[in-house]
């Protein structure tokens, strides 16, 4: 009996696997023709690569490196904003500076 729950048990983790497998490919696949065609990509990647990763070590680090990756642009790109928006409000003090004369 232990014999064949361990080789139902097998049968299952692998059947889980290639489903897990095949639903990834197939998120992440779309992933990448939504960087051509009109659709947010940026969302759709990082999701085939969290099915990917609930059974994949190498889908575990790639979505790491993007969350890295994208952590950073949108540090520089806030920091980017507010040198806008200073850079922008100084220059409507001084249009005021200059009406006023």
């Amino acid at each position: 009996m232990a014999v064949i729950l361990n080789t139902l048990y097998t049968v299952w983790r692998q059947a889980r696997r290639v489903v897990v497998l095949v639903v990834g490919l197939s998120v992440l696949a779309f992933g990448v023709a939504l960087l051509v065609l009109p659709g947010p990509a940026f969302v759709v990647i990082p999701m085939g690569l969290g099915i990917l990763s609930i059974e994949f070590v190498w889908a575990r680090i790639w979505l790491k490196k993007l969350r890295t990756t994208a952590e950073a642009a949108a540090a520089k790109v806030s920091k980017m904003g507010k040198s806008v928006s200073d850079s922008a409000s100084s220059a409507v003090q001084t249009d005021r500076a200059v009406g006023a004369r």
